[in-house]
């Protein structure tokens, strides 16, 4: 079998590396940071614990098939899951609230019309039945299968069905995800429960198409997981399993240019000059990233580019440590909505969003692991918001947090900030957002093959796109190009 360099340390890059391992390769990875994990990270201090990156899992499936191709241990002897339950905590701008329980359509439907009115929950359901039709007619093409050499197939046609228009005597097909909040589930509230999962990916639901309906459906059909101890665990776990399988770690290390030989990728040049060869070469990074390592452009004419989000926004990020235990029956997620949504979907895309309140996410984890003692508690808060926000965004995030969590303001020990430039938090400065079919191929991303043979892409800036999930899947697309050729077709 070869040789195999790996660029980056990512979620993507370490699944790659384990199931190419195991098939027989020699592989090594080269991390420029001091750990793995990507933007999988814990911040630490004073006996506190936060995940500084994604704080929750959805399709567990796609780590356990991990687990269950590399070796004997099941991914649940390696870390302990957890299902969220309620999955989440809503807050709108009106001051109603709901709570929706985990992977039950009958009790989403029952709490939000007992919380928002008779009707509401039936037609979030109705919503769910339909998005459930796009997830069917893209799941293959945009999860389990490299993308399609015709990709424009997938850019052009929208999977979200259309909807029968009983005044009209027609069928009406939306376009954008806004669409189906405002034509479909006509209720300010829905709307904003259904724009969420868009801005968690940096996604302006104005310009996301219909298909992004996946988004919620995968949360509603798979369910919300937690990892205790925190979702790095799941990061150490995946490494581990690397290291096991003879996977090579080479930390603080810098790759610089990734070394040719007769038209195709021979290795990767160190910082220090130091070049190591190798039969192929994945990289898990930024495309532009990937196009400084090379010196010419890696995409073939019409290939698809990641320019469907956009390109100035960041999560914005506020770790509290907090005195005092965790109030009895605390939701582990919070989303405090916007009190104007309009105006925060034009701060994304503005030079000067002041005085904007945008959507925030509290996550209050139940974990004795990330506190010192029962007598304390770690929180995050966080927004996705322009990538070079105004320092006084943190005491807003701060603000809203205060009103779903009693006493707040006296209770904050400490607090730590991350932004999206921080790269050290892992953030990267950027969020990578799962590949969605139509929208003209601008919600799609590079395939895992480039013009290059022998290099390829993996991580969440390539096919099939971003999140935990998406990102195992492209290390797994990966390994079965390298492995099986490029007559590969994707899981059965």
């Amino acid at each position: 079998m070869g040789r195999i360099a790996v660029i980056g340390a990512g979620m993507g890059a370490m699944a790659a590396a384990a199931r190419l391992a195991v098939a027989g390769h020699r592989v090594t990875v080269y991390e420029r940071a001091e750990t793995y994990g990507g933007a999988v990270r814990r911040f630490e201090r004073d006996g506190f614990g936060f995940d500084t990156g994604p704080g929750l899992l959805t399709l567990p499936a796609v780590y356990r098939d991990l687990f269950l191709k590399t070796g004997k241990e099941p991914l649940e002897d390696c870390v302990e899951l957890v299902q969220v339950d309620p999955s989440s905590r809503h807050v709108f701008a009106d001051g109603t609230e709901v709570s929706l329980p985990n992977a039950s359509r009958a009790g989403v439907v029952a709490a939000l019309d007992e919380a928002l009115g008779a009707g509401t929950g039936q037609r979030w359901g109705d919503f769910l039945v339909r998005a459930r039709e796009a997830w069917d007619r893209t799941r293959r093409p945009l999860l389990e299968e490299p993308l399609w050499p015709n990709w424009q197939v997938l850019a052009e046609r929208e999977p979200y069905p259309a909807l029968p228009h009983k005044k009209l005597l027609r069928t009406r097909r939306a376009s954008t995800l806004a669409e189906i909040g405002a034509w479909e589930l006509r209720d300010e509230r829905l709307a904003a429960l259904l724009d969420a999962h868009a801005l968690a990916y940096g996604l302006d639901p104005r310009t996301a198409p219909a298909s992004a309906a996946v988004l919620p459906y995968m949360e509603h059909a798979f369910g919300t997981w937690y990892v205790r101890g925190g979702v790095r665990e799941l990061a150490r776990a995946v490494y581990e399993r690397c290291v096991r399988r003879r996977v090579e770690f080479v930390f603080d290390a810098e790759i610089v240019r990734i070394a040719e030989k007769d038209g195709r990728a021979a290795g990767v040049e160190l910082a220090d000059g130091t070049v190591e060869d190798a039969d192929f070469v994945v990289a898990g990074v930024h495309p532009e990233t990937l196009r400084g390592l090379t010196g010419h452009p890696l995409d073939a004419e019409g290939d698809v580019r990641p320019e469907g989000a956009p390109a100035r926004v960041g999560r914005f990020t506020v770790l509290l440590a907090l005195r005092g235990a965790r109030d009895s029956g605390a939701a582990h997620r919070t989303v405090v909505h916007a009190p104007d949504r309009g105006a925060e979907l034009d701060a994304l895309d503005s030079a000067s969003p002041e005085g904007v309140t945008p959507t925030v996410t509290v996550l209050r984890p139940d974990d004795p692991a990330l506190r010192p003692d029962g007598e304390h508690e770690s929180v995050v808060v966080s927004a996705v918001l322009p990538a070079q926000p105004h320092t006084a965004w943190a005491d807003l995030l701060v603000e809203a947090a205060a009103t779903v969590i009693p006493g707040l303001r006296e209770r904050v020990l400490w607090r730590e900030v991350r932004t999206p430039d921080d790269r050290a938090a892992g953030t990267g400065g950027g969020i990578a957002a799962p590949s969605l079919a139509a929208g003209q191929g601008r919600f799609l991303h590079p395939a895992n093959t480039t013009c290059l043979p022998g290099l390829y892409r993996a991580g969440g800036w390539s096919h099939p796109g971003g999140g935990l999930a998406h990102a195992g899947m492209s290390g797994a697309l990966v390994a079965g190009l390298i492995v099986e050729g490029p007559e590969f077709r994707g899981s059965q």
